[in-house]
């Protein structure tokens, strides 16, 4: 099986008058997610918003089952947000932790993730423990192990960071959680709709991710994974009518699935923008997305290295669409300015937001260049001829 690219060209209309260069940002959506929004938004208009949410129920529950089969998981472990750091954090903040217990993460940690972790240390007293990577950028898993006691509550890891195109061995670290009885939540919102994610291959208890990015979906939008086994210990935060059923006057009962952490109050178009997205992953072939991601990432990159000036910043056996590269010549802005210019769409990463991982890296604000299935080598060499201009 083969990505048609003509077809997920055409899908996608903004291919034929620009170069998106910015899916780690937020990627071009499929003609069948905007009509999806669109559709039930303008039901919304016609007859009502409680109305339409009735009559278009069934499409909003698929959402449950895209995400169940994406993540080979059952529909009952699968929840909507409104985006993965909301998602995320509601799980963070779930686990009943005591003054003293430790949280291990790595250095490429994603900034609101990291920041929600001194948050939660400031008011709780937990200890964070940041294990490094190795020279590759891959969190070290020897220290990563040694670090791992009877105190440690939870393991977070990002699987694929903003600030750079490193896979973390997401997997393996789920081995030593499991071998350790340790939670692990796994933050995935570059790699879900990239890579194909399997939660039990990954060994993790806990995942999130966005509609946004790589997986196509509508702004706003967001899911999560919370293992079934794991559901009681957990303890939400807050909770409305969606999450709990109130049986009498002084008693409620949690739902027994991961809707427990939903709101009643939410997106329904782009929840189900959301499933048709993941349904057009699904379709187009999770395990062809990833090589031909990877593929046209490696053309990037080996493209880059003939500019003179221009230094990449990613190495490695596995690496993902995301291109991180900076020029000894040019400030990253003014190269984020002239490529759009030249109607390319790129993202530049500061410094200020990777205060784990750049200063270690000796990096300042870098650009970021991230492709997916629908980009071309034609728009690599346009990429390229625009930089040159330079």
């Amino acid at each position: 099986m083969t990505i048609n690219l003509d077809q997920v060209r055409s899908d996608t209309p903004a291919c034929s008058n620009l170069i998106h260069f910015n899916n780690a940002g937020s990627a071009l959506q499929p003609r069948a997610v905007t009509e999806a929004v669109l559709q039930h938004l303008l039901l919304e208009q016609r007859i009502g918003g409680y109305e339409a949410a009735d009559m278009h129920s069934a499409l909003a529950d698929n959402f449950y089952h895209a995400f169940a089969t994406l993540l080979n998981c059952a529909p009952r472990e699968i929840a909507f947000a409104e985006n993965c750091t909301r998602a995320w954090t509601q799980l963070l903040l779930s686990v009943p932790f005591e003054a003293g217990d430790r949280i291990v993460t790595g250095q490429s940690e994603y900034a609101s993730n990291y920041l929600s972790l001194l948050h939660l240390s400031r008011h709780k007293g937990v200890k964070i423990d940041v294990i490094p990577n190795n020279s590759e950028g891959l969190i070290c898993l020897d220290s990563l192990e040694s670090s791992l006691g009877n105190d440690v509550r939870l393991i977070a890891l990002t699987h694929i960071a903003s600030q750079s195109g490193v896979i973390q061995p997401a997997a393996a670290v789920g081995k030593l959680a499991q071998k350790h009885r340790i939670l692990y939540l796994l933050d995935a919102c570059q790699s879900a709709g990239q890579l194909h994610l399997d939660v039990n291959e990954l060994g993790c208890d806990m995942l999130t991710g966005t509609g946004r990015k790589y997986l196509r979906g509508p702004r706003g939008t967001g899911f999560m994974y919370v293992r079934h086994s794991i559901l009681d210990y957990l303890q939400p935060q807050s909770i409305d009518l969606q999450a709990a059923d109130w049986l009498s006057r002084d008693h409620y009962a949690l739902r027994d699935d991961a809707r427990r952490f939903e709101v009643w109050e939410h997106f329904v178009a782009g929840k189900i923008g959301l499933a048709v997205a993941a349904d057009y992953a699904l379709h187009t072939g999770l395990q062809q997305i990833e090589s031909t991601v990877s593929r046209l990432a490696a053309t990037l990159r080996e493209a880059l290295c003939t500019i003179p000036g221009i230094s990449v910043h990613e190495r490695g056996a596995r690496l993902s669409g995301i291109v991180t590269f900076s020029s000894a010549l040019h400030p990253a802005h003014s190269i984020q300015a002239h490529l759009r210019h030249h109607h390319i769409n790129t993202s530049v990463v500061r410094r200020q937001n990777t205060l784990l991982d750049f200063p270690e890296r000796k990096l300042g604000d870098i650009n970021r260049a991230s492709v997916h299935y629908y980009n071309t080598d034609t728009e690599i060499d346009a990429f390229c001829a625009a930089l040159n201009k330079l």
